[in-house]
């Protein structure tokens, strides 16, 4: 897996720039062993493969890693009225050695959209 370097200092469409590159670069086996080290969090999705929930299993030395299932629609209600919307299952294994479940579900409670 290669690592997206200094991605919490990167604004959202260079990050998205940067992960491009190095996928790439893993489909051409053209990954360098410095582009392998020093990943703490992954990020995988299994949702273009039509996958709903999967457990990712973290790659030690990192800490955690998030899964992101397929697209699907979701209706809810928004003032008495039914509405469309784009929702997906995310699915976070973490190490407890270092991260507790609370600041663990405060993770997800942040990049999820009520």
């Amino acid at each position: 897996m290669p690592v997206v370097r200094n991605a919490d200092q990167l604004p959202l469409p260079r990050l998205a720039e940067e992960t491009k590159r190095l996928a790439q670069r893993a489909r051409d086996n053209q990954v360098a062993l410095d582009d392998l080290r020093g990943g703490t969090f992954t990020v995988t999705s299994l949702g273009p493969q039509g996958v709903d929930f999967f457990t990712p299993i973290i790659n030690p030395p990192q800490v955690a890693i998030l899964g992101i299932g397929r697209l699907f629609a979701k209706l809810v209600l928004e003032q008495d009225r039914p509405i469309e919307l784009q929702a997906t299952y995310l699915n976070l294994s973490f190490d407890h050695q270092v991260v507790d479940g609370a600041p663990a579900a405060r993770f997800l409670q942040s990049v999820t959209v009520p």
